[in-house]
């Protein structure tokens, strides 16, 4: 657990029941564990060190002589009270509990059923297939309305076409034997300020499908020391970021091109701000065990707007490590001392059977079924990269025929504005 990346701490006092006193000093939560160090350091700076696996309860309580304090029960009914909590034992209250149900969830679901090395690595391919598969449904969306915007430049186009000939007929109708008119001939360079162009943004429910949702803790206007706290969901759109409440319902939307800056703070922590000029930003500062899984599919929609943390200190299971902010040991640092990966011993020091179970780790099926599942695997990035290809040419196409239909539109404007 001394690897592990830091999540947040909190200035508080925590009740030591061996010796009957109060001690000042900083509560610490990690995605596994949550420590208390006193800041006396008369014993050494660490009073608490327990995993929140062994956690049973967790409350807010208040007494006579205590007030708003969060208790940690154990399995054994020991009790640990912690109080003077800044910025509020309501706030500390709502994160504990969430990576204190996270961490339950996945001890109870480790714990239920051992899985086999082969299993495991089915496993990570099976997430990865599943994560590729949401985007791949993502990019055919997104060639589905850029199919759609093409249909509608081609109506556009046409209709131009007829506007051009009915215009050429009120210059230059057939009873008039002279040419054009007159009063055609004079200019008035009188430019339309006013006029606003209505852009067809018409909104599609397909933007609007889920790729992924995960729990998180949230904070308004992106101060984590702030007492206003709230428990919900970050959802993942095609086309935005929505910030829901435990009811589901929206707290606030963001929508992708709105999004000016989400800012990687550590592996469960990162901001989200959307700038504007004359009023404040809008920022929700977001928490969640889970948050590697939206980060990865934060980096493919806004890649240019993710932005790291300077500092990597915490994060970093040893100082010496060169962990870069896209790195699996960066992800990793979280991890506990018991990992899957295997240790590397001397060929010498293992005996026969050592050696003959290192070598069946994985079984001749769950290869097989892994064999399989990279095929479709490859098969799916295949199909996404021609899906892009696909886009980029339909962009291509995009692009030119609106320039196309500006320029028509804005000749077609002048035309009517002399027959004014």
């Amino acid at each position: 657990m001394d690897g592990e990346a830091l999540v947040h701490s909190w200035p508080c006092s925590y009740y030591v029941n061996g010796d009957k006193r109060w001690a000042s000093g900083r509560l610490t939560l990690t995605p596994s564990a949550v420590r208390f160090s006193s800041s006396s350091g008369g014993d050494g700076g660490a009073v608490l060190l327990l995993p929140l696996s062994r956690v049973t309860h967790i409350n807010t309580e208040s007494s006579c002589f205590i007030f708003s304090a969060v208790t940690l029960q154990e399995r054994d009914a020991h009790k640990h009270w912690f109080s003077s909590l800044k910025p509020s034992a309501g706030a500390v209250f709502h994160v504990l509990q969430h990576f204190w149900r996270e961490s339950l969830a996945l001890h109870t679901h480790s714990t239920h059923a051992p899985l086999s090395r082969g299993q495991r690595l089915i496993s990570m391919v099976s997430d990865a297939q599943h994560t590729l598969s949401h985007t791949g449904r993502a990019l055919s969306q997104q060639g589905e309305q850029f199919h759609h915007m093409i249909h509608q430049l081609d109506k556009m186009e046409s209709d131009l076409g007829v506007a051009d000939k009915l215009l050429s007929e009120l210059e230059s109708p057939a009873w008039w034997p002279f040419g054009k008119f007159p009063w055609n001939r004079k200019c008035h360079p009188e430019p339309g300020k006013g006029e606003a162009k209505a852009p067809p943004t018409e909104g599609s429910a397909k933007s609007s499908r889920e790729i992924l949702s995960v729990p998180v803790v949230f904070y308004r206007g992106g101060d984590i020391n702030g007492a206003d706290v709230n428990s919900g969901a970050l959802v993942l759109l095609v086309s935005s970021l929505e910030v829901r409440d435990t009811n589901s319902r929206l707290v606030h939307r963001f929508h992708k091109q709105e999004v000016d800056e989400i800012r990687v703070h550590g592996v469960c922590d990162i901001s989200v701000r959307q700038r504007h000029i004359g009023k404040p930003d809008v920022c929700f500062r977001l928490l969640s065990a889970k948050m590697a899984e939206a980060l990865c599919v934060l980096e493919v929609q806004y890649k240019k707007k993710v932005e790291f943390a300077r500092d990597y200190s915490g994060f970093q299971a040893t100082p010496s490590d060169d962990i870069t902010p896209g790195s699996a040991a960066f992800w990793g640092a979280g991890a506990s001392s018991d990992s899957d990966v295997p240790v590397q011993l001397p060929a010498g020091d293992l005996t026969p059977v050592q050696l003959h179970v290192q070598q069946n780790t994985v079984s001749q099926e769950e290869a097989q079924e892994l064999k399989q599942m990279l095929l479709q695997l490859k098969s799916l990035a295949l199909e996404a990269d021609s899906e892009l290809q696909r886009q980029d040419e339909a962009l291509d196409v995009l692009m030119s025929s609106s320039d196309r239909s500006t320029a028509t539109i804005d000749t077609h404007t002048r035309r009517i504005r002399k027959l004014l």
